[in-house]
């Protein structure tokens, strides 16, 4: 995925404009041999995250919160960094009904109204239902190691899109938690809010007829954005012709209803958004009549080996869903990291992947009583192996006392993550090193309301998964966000269970935690104005 880093250019075009040329130093040794210092890392100065729409429920509660960890190492010098912003501001809703997009389908509307210039049956309508973004801002910080939350009721709370700069900008993390008392989707629905970008995946979506799946596009930026919407099932691409060629306004959400783009429903789909021009945030919203719902996040890009963590220890039913975007089948190695080591589960060692299709595979209650962490892996010779794309459904409780949530696969954490929204019972860190050992520092923030931050060092096993409370801060109260930093030892990925139960119901949420990228390595860069005597 690409995300938002420190621009180079603008940087080199600058001191040219100063000093005349600019141009990337290699210095050399005595004896002539290229010596070149490796680049300085140094904190991004701007980031931009986009977050749905909560939801369409009128008894949903929603809580964002916001935060940037404080800088450390070299990054601490801040680096000459302005003090900086980071705020989310309210988007464009678009379609003709607002308050219920359950009811809205943008693929249906009347084009009656709309520019033929711009008549797209995907998009018809959007114009006449338009609601004028901008408004307060939401979860504005003011400087960073302290969270910052506010809360929304009932449907009206529209998607934001938002920045970060200066030293609030690296890390910047945004979580959006909503409770959904009844209704289809009912449970805890949670999300940490996306940088916009020109493509995702999501396996694990559905188009069945107990599926309400909705994919939410948020256009941060002052252009329109063009998006295809692809689907993909058990036999291959889905016609979907409604899907071409979706226009998301400037500073505007869309949301549709995958089932509509189909003409049959389909249980296990993989979904592609694709950006023709522009970019956007995207964000599955998947509501089940009988088993609750949740965010389907974008899972991490095509690759041999994948790593999904933080299946919780009680899961009863797990499902994975892989696709093979190449022009090659997948043989999949199936595993599962515990608390002791790595072992395959009985009966579903392997999983064969069509080119082009989604497969799924059921592992039942596959944890047994123990927190673990999925790996795939190519099956046999992994040199020619075929990437794919993969999410896991988890459910946890039985009968009517059930809910769902979904776990994508993630990238490792290179140097440090972060999510945002903790409560003092209920979150469970979920750490593991699929290859070699490592060794993690969790710091959980002061709290929102006050305290202290809390730090604790852990050793990982390789193979293995270790599920951890986080210390909580000394004298905290109120929400408080967690860091991960990867101390040492081979690679390390991360995800957070949030587990608010009500009414016997075990309403839970999980969020991977990739590496928050808020460094980025820059060249030396050096004068040379011998070149303007030339």
């Amino acid at each position: 995925m690409n995300r938002t880093t420190l621009s180079l250019i603008a940087g080199v075009v600058a001191l040219a404009a100063v000093t005349g040329v600019a141009y990337v130093t290699e210095p050399s040794d005595a004896a002539g041999r290229s010596t070149a210092d490796a680049p300085a890392r140094l904190p991004v100065e701007r980031s931009t995250l986009v977050c749905p729409a909560p939801t369409s429920s009128d008894v949903g509660e929603t809580t964002y919160t916001a935060f940037t960890p404080t800088a450390d190492g070299a990054a601490a010098k801040d680096r000459g960094q302005k003090p900086g912003t980071a705020q989310l501001l309210p988007a464009a809703a678009t379609g003709q009904n607002q308050d219920d997009p359950a009811q809205d389908d943008p693929a249906q509307d009347d084009p009656a109204q709309d520019d033929p210039a711009q008549d797209d049956p995907a998009q018809d309508g959007q114009d006449k239902g338009a609601r004028k973004g901008g408004g307060e801002p939401v979860v504005p910080l003011k400087e960073p190691g302290r969270p910052v939350t506010a809360t929304a009721d009932g449907s009206d709370a529209p998607a934001l899109t938002g920045t970060a700069d200066g030293r609030l900008a690296p890390g910047w993390s945004v979580q959006q938690t909503t409770v959904v008392d009844a209704g289809v989707g009912r449970g805890l629905q949670g999300i940490s809010c996306t940088a916009p970008d020109t493509e995702f995946w999501f396996p694990g979506s559905s188009t069945a007829t107990d599926r309400q799946d909705y994919v939410h596009l948020t256009n941060p930026d002052d252009a329109t954005a063009v998006v295809d919407l692809e689907l993909y099932g058990q036999d291959g691409r889905l016609e979907a012709p409604s899907g071409e060629a979706v226009n998301v306004p400037p500073h505007s959400t869309v949301p549709v209803l995958l089932s509509t783009l189909a003409a049959k429903p389909e249980i296990n789909v993989t979904l592609r958004v694709a950006v023709r021009s522009g970019r956007v945030g995207a964000a599955v919203q998947a509501s089940d009549t009988n088993i609750g719902g949740d965010w389907l996040p974008p899972a991490a890009d095509p690759s041999t080996s994948l790593v999904l963590p933080g299946i919780p220890e009680d899961a009863t039913a797990v499902r994975l869903v892989a696709y093979a975007p190449g022009g090659e089948d997948a043989d999949l190695k199936v595993r599962l990291a515990g608390r002791s080591g790595t072992f395959t589960p009985a009966g579903s060692q392997t999983l064969h992947v069509k080119s082009g299709m989604t497969a799924a595979l059921d592992l039942g209650d596959v944890t047994k009583g123990e927190p673990g962490s999925l790996l795939l892996s190519p099956e046999g010779d992994a040199s020619g192996a075929a990437p794919v794309v993969a999410a896991l459904r988890i459910t946890r409780g039985k009968g009517a006392k059930q809910e769902t949530a979904f776990i994508p696969a993630t990238t490792a954490i290179e140097r440090r993550a972060s999510v945002a929204d903790n409560r003092a019972k209920g979150s469970t860190l979920s750490l593991v090193a699929p290859e070699e050992g490592a060794r993690v520092r969790v710091t959980s923030s002061a709290g929102s309301e006050g305290g202290t931050p809390s730090t604790k060092e852990i050793t990982l096993k390789g193979g293995t998964t270790m599920a951890v409370e986080p210390p909580p801060p000394a004298g905290g109260k109120g929400a408080f966000a967690v860091t991960v930093e990867r101390v040492s030892g081979g690679p390390v990925h991360a995800a957070r269970t949030l587990a608010l139960p009500q009414d016997g119901v075990p309403m839970f949420t999980v969020q991977t935690l990739p590496d928050d990228r808020g460094t980025v390595e820059v060249p030396e860069a050096g004068q040379d104005m011998s070149l303007l005597n030339d």
